[in-house]
């Protein structure tokens, strides 16, 4: 199952990729911008839920190998990350969650969204990456004839949201202190936002963050499951 969501998730975001650069801005009418942005949006976030439920040997559990190769591919697309790395750090998080030794985490002291989004994102974007993504865009746009209001609004901006919808609803509302301190170990807390809803937001780690920290073997289509065979975790807030 987890492996054929993979491959939904990476074909969506390849072919809605293809049909929106592939058409001149002039075909494409602006009623559909809209949702073509939306889906561009959620199927980039996708790629990275790929690559981390592939962090935690779930996408191929039997092929460590192939495993490891989605994961690779998944966050490469999503932002030419180096999947090693990425499960190193995310290894930490899962150790340490909200505290000094959680590289997800703000620095102690600007926990408000704008200053937390900025050292997360400063946290793992780096130079060979910006130059990379200036190498694709500078191609797609002079050689491959790219229109350069499809790459922006349909490549750089889905790009771009992705990264804040992944930490608004994966790390910041999930992670952020409630006014009565942490309440247990996993310092994390799910949002009572429904499965629908959790799905369309964040595939689930926003709606069932608790969930995830407690049984990350298990994937997330799998979460909503995860959460009605078990005991209640602490409310949502």
């Amino acid at each position: 199952m987890s492996l054929a969501l993979s491959a939904v998730i990476v074909l969506t975001w390849a072919l809605s990729l293809v049909a929106a650069l592939g058409l001149p801005i002039e075909a494409i009418p602006p009623a559909l911008w809209l949702p073509l942005v939306a889906l561009r949006i959620w199927s980039h976030t996708g790629l990275f839920i790929v690559a981390h439920d592939a962090m935690h040997g779930t996408v191929a559990p039997r092929r460590p190998r192939l495993n490891a190769l989605v994961g690779a591919l998944s966050v490469g697309l999503y932002a030419l990350f180096p999947y090693a790395t990425l499960r190193s750090e995310h290894r930490l998080h899962h150790a340490h969650p909200a505290s000094a030794g959680d590289p997800d985490y703000h620095d102690g002291s600007h926990d408000g969204f704008g200053r937390w989004y900025l050292r997360f994102i400063g946290q793992y974007l780096r130079w060979p990456q910006v130059l990379g993504h200036a190498v694709i865009f500078n191609v797609l746009q002079h050689v491959v004839h790219v229109s350069q209001v499809n790459l922006l609004l349909f490549w750089v901006l889905p790009s771009l949201a992705s990264t804040a919808q992944l930490f608004y609803f994966g790390t910041f509302l999930p992670h952020r202190e409630p006014p009565g301190g942490y309440v247990d170990r996993h310092r994390a807390r799910s949002n009572d936002m429904g499965a629908a809803l959790s799905l369309l937001t964040c595939f689930h780690f926003g709606g069932y963050h608790w969930e995830h920290h407690e049984r990350p073997e298990v994937p997330w289509w799998a979460l909503p499951s995860a959460r009605a065979r078990r005991t209640p975790a602490p409310p949502p807030r």
